[in-house]
């Protein structure tokens, strides 16, 4: 089972698909450091399947260099990962790239991917003056639609924001599924998924469009939830050892032994030491404010307003709009939505502990999107939470994966 993955951006959504045994033909992203950890995340799955994660476990403990790392996959794996903009000057280039990956089979069983989604998300739109008219990324899915009218896929995986059902007053996303049936795919009624329903703890939604190829009706596949009640502190973050503001425990070691949901769900799966357990540093004047954040949700179940803020605190004149400028994830439930904009700031994102006042590290975000541990996010600091929180959560496209596997074997 072979696939293309397309705005690929870190390969969430790849990663549940090659649990689910399909093989990536190619990747196609034009972040530098996102195509990077594609290639390293490629050099795990290759060194797995020939019993030497070893040498990838050497490069997380930094005993080896990246390069050293990369000699070790074949040259057809490294060029599989196509660093370019999807656009009219590149796409015939990119064709060549991947038919040249493809060599004389030439058959490519599906198609994933969705295009960067600013120009159809609600937040998106409300900082845009012109609320994303005219931006080129509303059009991108027209690119998708010719890389289906290229390989012919048996199914395609269109995934997206929710802003997708509206933008436009529904006019991109009707243009969408005009152009996906006039391809020859019959295309299921688009579905939002909850990510939470995958063993994700965390509140997330999203646009899955499938389509099938061929005529006649096609209802969207059934995605089997999880029933389980986990909880975001007590089940995900318990483990990670305790960090101080700007600390950077880049390899460290578990403070606990692992528990059933790291392991059911493949978080934590085998190695005994965890990376990129990296946080920021924080003013004494945004600790201060992180405190009143936790105490308040801790003991009273309710966000901190910025009203709510001393006065001798408060930056921002604006007392009427985004007052909830910071918020503390859900020890006891789940966290709020992890976007890209964590890479900015961690006001959104406040570790729930009142004796570890800081924002969550790297490490725990990619776990709040249910990366395994051993998955490492080239770039620093700032570009892995970018990837972070632009990624599908591996767990959902992995249910995803399973859901059309049946009629691809």
């Amino acid at each position: 089972m072979t696939y293309i993955d397309l705005f690929a951006g870190a390969s969430g959504l790849s990663e549940g698909f090659v649990r689910e045994g399909y093989k990536p033909i190619a990747h196609v992203e034009m972040d530098e450091n996102a195509s990077d950890t594609i290639r390293t995340r490629l050099a795990f799955h290759y060194l797995k399947s020939k019993r030497k994660e070893d040498i990838y476990f050497r490069y997380l403990k930094k005993e080896i260099s990246r390069d050293t790392l990369w000699k070790n996959l074949p040259e057809q794996e490294l060029a599989s990962v196509i660093n370019a903009e999807i656009s009219n000057k590149t796409i015939s280039g990119i064709f060549n790239q991947i038919d040249d990956q493809l060599g004389t089979k030439k058959k490519v069983d599906l198609i994933i991917g969705g295009p960067p989604c600013q120009a159809y998300s609600l937040v998106g739109r409300s900082r845009d003056p012109n609320g994303m008219k005219g931006d080129k990324r509303n059009y991108l899915f027209r690119y998708y639609g010719e890389f289906l009218k290229r390989y012919r896929p048996e199914y395609f995986v269109f995934e997206n924001v929710l802003g997708l059902l509206t933008a436009g007053n529904r006019v991109y996303l009707n243009q969408m599924l005009k152009l996906f049936e006039e391809l020859g795919y019959s295309v299921a009624e688009p579905t939002v998924l909850n990510a939470e329903d995958y063993g994700v703890l965390q509140k997330r939604r999203r646009v899955i469009i499938i389509g099938r190829k061929g005529k006649g009706k096609f209802e969207f596949p059934y995605l089997k939830p999880d029933t389980n009640n986990w909880q975001t502190k007590r089940d995900l973050l318990f483990d990670l050892p305790k960090l101080i503001p700007g600390e950077a425990r880049d390899v460290t070691s578990y403070t606990k032994p692992v528990n059933e949901y790291l392991k059911n769900y493949g978080i934590r799966n085998g190695i005994n030491f965890v990376t990129q357990h990296i946080t920021r540093d924080h003013n004494s004047r945004d600790l201060e404010i992180y405190s009143l954040a936790i105490d308040k949700w801790l003991n009273e179940k309710s966000r901190l307003k910025y009203t709510e803020i001393p006065k001798r605190l408060q930056t921002h004149k604006n007392t009427g709009a985004f007052l909830d400028r910071y918020k503390v994830v859900d020890p006891g439930g789940l966290s709020h939505t992890v976007v890209a904009h964590i890479a900015k700031d961690g006001h959104y994102y406040i570790y729930p502990d009142p004796n570890q006042v800081r924002s969550i590290s790297v490490r725990e975000a990619a776990r709040l999107q249910s990366f395994p541990d051993d998955f490492y996010f080239e770039g620093g600091r700032t570009a892995a939470f970018k990837q972070i929180g632009n990624a599908v959560p591996p767990l959902m496209a992995r249910a995803i994966a399973k859901s059309i596997r049946k009629d691809l074997v």
